[in-house]
């Protein structure tokens, strides 16, 4: 597996969470969603290495931590933990880069701690409350029993959502889909999988508080890196209502990638994330 990076580890009650971080320089958090983990931006962390600092974190029950035995995996939780991680870290001047969950996951930290935010790459996401289209994915996805066995008996984000997300077929190698599918072994593990599309609706209240504070990111220098064909997943218009929220943006619509950008064009991603360093001297 293309992973060439060491392992850190950072104890939470009896659970270990596994963060990547490597360089030095500009600080970069990389926030992932479902069912991704920090392998996700391997390449951008290769690319990127030698000029930033860039801490990528496996949520709990994904990629390689270990959650603890009382975790609940809901979105708010695991934001908590990022939260943590920043703090135990001492992490400053943070530039954050999101992508599906990681959008309200971090956007959570942002509008709490907008003086320690530098500037933000947003790829395809949201942080407010879900669209219909997207509540009927959470009926589905999220549903008992249907979603629930569909996504702990089939593994069905990361053996089919995840190669339908990434645009340039000729990617998805055996290597790949390895990658994203062994860290769900057992129908235990891939619980979380099942318990996001399911609070795309109940974590509701939690999604309309972190949209009422965005405006406190309003004048923070922001790339929006926006997967075009990513259908139907985020469309158009939740790229539109971001650049309505994030006034200092600049948007480059990639027409040859889908929802997981840093799958399809991690040079873009790359260079959204220079431009915000560019942008944000210090």
């Amino acid at each position: 597996m293309e992973y060439p990076f060491e392992d850190h580890w950072f104890p939470y009650r009896d659970g270990f969470m596994h963060y990547v971080d490597e360089g030095s320089g500009p600080t970069i958090l990389l926030l992932h969603g479902n069912p991704t983990w920090s392998f996700l931006y391997r390449n951008v962390i290769k690319e990127l290495q030698g000029s930033c600092r860039l801490i990528a974190p496996d949520y709990f029950g994904f990629g390689l931590s270990n959650a603890p035995s009382d975790f609940d995996f809901s979105p708010s939780s695991h934001a908590s933990v990022v939260k943590d991680l920043i703090e135990r870290l001492d992490l400053e001047d943070i530039i954050l880069v999101v992508q599906d969950w990681g959008g309200p996951i971090g956007m959570s930290y942002a509008i709490q701690n907008s003086a320690n935010v530098r500037g933000l790459v947003v790829m395809n996401s949201w942080a407010w409350e879900a669209s219909i289209p997207q509540k009927l994915f959470s009926l589905v996805m999220g549903s008992w029993p249907l979603g629930y066995m569909l996504q702990t008996r089939l593994n069905l984000f990361a053996r089919k959502i995840v190669p339908q997300g990434i645009f340039h077929k000729e990617k998805i190698t055996d290597e790949l889909q390895k990658a994203y599918t062994e860290p769900f072994p057992t129908p235990a593990s891939r619980l979380p999988t099942w318990v996001f599309p399911r609070q795309i609706r109940l974590s509701r209240d939690w999604l309309r508080a972190i949209e009422s504070r965005l405006h406190l990111l309003s004048d923070k220098p922001t790339q929006i890196l926006w997967g075009a064909k990513d259908e139907p997943g985020f469309r158009p218009v939740e790229m539109r209502r971001w650049q309505s929220h994030l006034r200092s943006h600049r948007t480059e619509v990639l027409d040859d990638a889908s929802h997981y950008v840093q799958e399809d064009r991690p040079d873009r991603v790359v260079a959204a994330i220079l431009s915000v360093i560019q942008r944000t001297p210090r």
